[in-house]
């Protein structure tokens, strides 16, 4: 038997489309693989950044018929960057919607980060159209890992990088980091939005990997460039609690038996800590938890992305 190894060219899609939702947002959708392979779907993070190109390199061609798309807002989708009817309930449908257009049955659900919120809304939503999940680096979208992953992580881990972001506000918004940057990321105007987004964006990087390659922020971005996307749809939902009940995907949990699940979790993610998919792991026995020794947050942190290769092997033979 060929096992499947991530390659540097990614495969290209052999269809696409762009799907009517509802609420005036088209999503758009690629499909990867073969018809009649393994139905698979696959989540990206943010919210907000869109499905990269490199996330196909994560699908055996030969195995899969693999589903991408952008979420609501986000990538190729339309409108761009809109935040209206933009919610987890509504993301949640809009991946039933594009199951029923494919005519999938189950599937195999893959996601990381924001995308392992997304897939557990998902399948505790609809267990019985999924076959297994494999995540990435688990967040919950709870207020305190909000907290954790943008002040309290990088003041004890990376003072340095912390003390750089909260210096770029004014003196008067510096007691309340988190919800200035979220006020100024949300504020329509593009002299306040702007900056915001730049610091954000290069502030999340920089706490995405063990070893980044800047540990500090700028007094000043430049402007020219497009504007990074994900820290305004990340403010949207942070703002509104990700559209979660207290709790909702813990508690709701116990909707996953029967379900088996491969979660690949860096041993030293400073956006997504490790007891967050360790609790998850307590409440969902059929779920298999493997620590990624050395590993942060990136899906490019090494070993990573061969593990979720290799945990999707397992959940689809």
């Amino acid at each position: 038997m060929t096992i499947h190894r991530p390659t540097t060219e990614p495969p290209r899609p052999f269809d696409a489309l762009m799907l009517d939702v509802g609420d005036g947002h088209w999503i758009y959708v690629e499909e990867v693989g073969r018809k009649g392979g393994v139905p698979a779907l696959f989540l990206h993070g943010g919210p907000g950044s869109g499905s990269q190109h490199a996330h196909r390199n994560l699908f055996d061609p030969r195995r899969f018929h693999a589903i991408l798309f952008d979420q609501r807002g986000a990538g190729r989708s339309h409108p761009y960057l809109s935040l209206k009817a933009n919610t987890t309930p509504h993301l949640v449908a809009d991946i039933e919607r594009i199951r029923e257009h494919f005519g999938i049955d189950k599937w195999l659900i893959v996601g990381g980060s924001w995308g392992s919120t997304l897939a557990l809304s998902y399948a505790e939503a609809f267990p019985e159209r999924v076959s297994g999940l494999v995540l990435r680096a688990v967040f919950l979208g709870t207020p305190e890992e909000v907290a954790w992953a943008f002040v309290e992580g990088p003041r004890t881990f990376r003072p340095e990088l912390y003390a750089d972001f909260v210096g770029l506000l004014p003196e008067a918004e510096r007691a309340d980091p988190l919800a200035a940057y979220v006020s100024r990321l949300l504020d329509p105007d593009p002299a306040r939005h702007g900056p915001a987004a730049r610091a954000w964006n290069a502030y999340e990087r920089a706490l995405s990997k063990v070893a980044p390659s800047i540990t500090r922020l700028r007094a000043t971005s430049p402007d020219e460039g497009r504007l990074p996307p994900t820290p305004i749809v990340e403010a949207h939902y942070i703002r509104h609690d990700f559209f979660l009940e207290p709790d909702q995907l813990l508690r709701g949990a116990g909707r996953l038996k029967g379900v088996p699940g491969v979660v690949v979790q860096g041993r030293y993610d400073l956006l997504c800590p490790p007891h967050i998919a360790y609790a998850l792991k307590q409440e969902w026995p059929d779920c298999r938890l493997q620590f990624m020794e050395g590993a942060g947050h990136c899906i490019s942190e090494p070993g990573v992305m061969e593990a979720i290769v290799e945990g999707m092997r397992a959940l689809s033979k």
